[in-house]
């Protein structure tokens, strides 16, 4: 049989993958799009979207729940088929990919469906067929959920974050093997609905890869909200009897209805054939900051190892696309912001302190506490929140900034941009502040 033959092949259409084949469609190239399941990848479906529409959900039962402290009396029933048939219906058209094909095909693209493997230079094969790209081969094969080797747990019917998201109905009572983002973000989705939820995580503190007052404020109000918070345990067990799902640490033993494994997420990096273009299967593909693995092969999004967001994908499809159409590339933004959508929000861009400290800079930490600023007081119950700042002094910028409280997130987008502009702190410090605003804390933070 015959190669079918074009310029780009793209395997993995998540959301980089999506605009890195409607870029280079548009510009005039033969684009030949692979995808294995559902056009747009994990963000629309089980992730980003419909994982936001259950936290909207449950941060509005909580502002609910808290209005007899500021202002009246209210019942709060929650329902959760509500929240099950908006993500069904609106956020994902019952997982159908009908809108998302149409639009890789009106980009002027073809969409093979299947799973994509290398079989050689710039040669890809989907379920038999040969396709071969003059230019090369873009991978975006994303991350899957990472189950850990407990003994016992691959037997039970436990959940990833795919199947919470697919439920019909709020669990009694949860398990979460995890204290990262996704599984800390559907923690406290849960618990709003009503959910009796336990955060069993393995590392010394939740939320680790952020500074360590985020994950102190976290657990303060996980813990107040009747969350249990675990940190740095063993566990050593987990079985499922039927009914209820129990989880052996040590001499504790937790139960519950349900169980959620977010231990964080494995990269589809084997059986697609990287050895038959001399590449090593590793944890994450090497790229350069022209998201070049070797000559005719890219890598783009969660594969690479630079970080599991959609913003940074589609910032690596923009550069890969620049890299195959010669166009100028300019330096690598490494200092890119990222949201943990708990309640409250907590952002972070550029380093941490240790981070900072580890590459040998002189720091100095801006701390200040939300709560206690002007609109932390005005806005009263949910106020939780912190600034810090991370400078080189040598330097007298801010390489590193977390924002956490209400609107974490927002606030976080006038730090990532002092963070990648390098803007000098006498230039903050001499700038206005908006009052009250949540984001005029940053001034007491300089």
């Amino acid at each position: 049989m015959s190669a079918h033959e074009c310029d780009v092949v793209v395997v993995g259409l998540g959301p980089g993958g999506e605009a890195l084949v409607a870029r280079l469609a548009k510009a005039g190239l033969s684009v030949v799009a692979v995808e294995a399941e559902l056009v747009g990848g994990e963000c629309p479906y089980w992730g980003c979207i419909p994982s936001k529409m259950f936290i909207r959900a449950g941060n509005l039962l909580a502002e609910a729940r808290r209005i007899a402290t500021l202002s009246g009396t209210a019942t709060v029933s929650p329902d959760f088929s509500l929240v099950a048939k908006r993500i069904r219906d609106e956020a994902t058209d019952n997982w159908d990919d009908t809108v998302a094909a149409d639009r890789i095909t009106a980009a002027g693209a073809t969409l093979v469906r299947g799973r994509g493997r290398l079989t050689g230079d710039r040669t890809v094969e989907v379920d038999g067929e040969t396709y071969v790209a003059s230019k090369g081969v873009v991978l975006n094969t994303g991350t899957t959920a990472a189950v850990p080797p407990i003994p016992g747990l691959a037997d039970t019917p436990y959940w990833t974050n795919r199947e919470a998201l697919k439920a019909e109905q709020a669990p009694a009572s949860l398990i979460v093997i995890g204290g990262g983002a996704i599984g800390l973000e559907l923690a406290q989705a849960y618990s709003r609905f009503d959910t009796e939820v336990t955060v069993l995580e393995v590392a010394p503190r939740i939320l680790a890869p952020e500074e360590p007052e985020s994950s102190e404020l976290l657990t303060k109000v996980f813990e107040s909200e009747g969350i249990g918070v675990h940190a740095g345990i063993t566990i050593d067990r987990v079985d499922h009897d039927g009914n209820r799902f129990t989880v052996n640490c040590g001499d504790t033993t937790y139960e519950a209805e349900q169980l959620l494994v977010a231990a964080g997420r494995r990269s589809r990096v084997d059986d697609i054939g990287l050895d038959t273009v001399g590449v090593e299967a590793g944890k994450f593909l090497t790229v350069g900051d022209d998201m070049q693995v070797t000559d005719g092969l890219w890598a783009i999004g969660d594969i690479v190892g630079r970080g599991a967001f959609t913003h940074l994908s589609m910032y690596h499809a923009e550069r890969a696309a620049k890299s195959i159409l010669g166009e100028p590339l300019g330096a690598y933004d490494d200092s890119f912001p990222r949201v943990t959508f708990t309640d409250p929000e907590v952002g972070g861009v550029g380093l941490t302190e240790a981070q900072a400290r580890d590459k040998g800079l002189n720091v100095r930490v801006g701390l200040t506490d939300v709560a206690v600023s002007s609109r932390g007081f005005v806005h009263g119950i949910g106020n939780a929140g912190l600034i810090k700042l991370v400078i080189d002094t040598d330097r007298d910028v801010i390489v590193g900034a977390t924002s956490a409280g209400p609107t974490g997130g927002e606030t976080l987008s006038a730090l990532a941009f002092a963070v990648r502009a390098e803007i000098p702190l006498e230039t903050l410090r001499n700038t206005v502040y908006a009052y009250p605003t949540f984001w005029r804390a940053i001034e007491s933070a300089l």
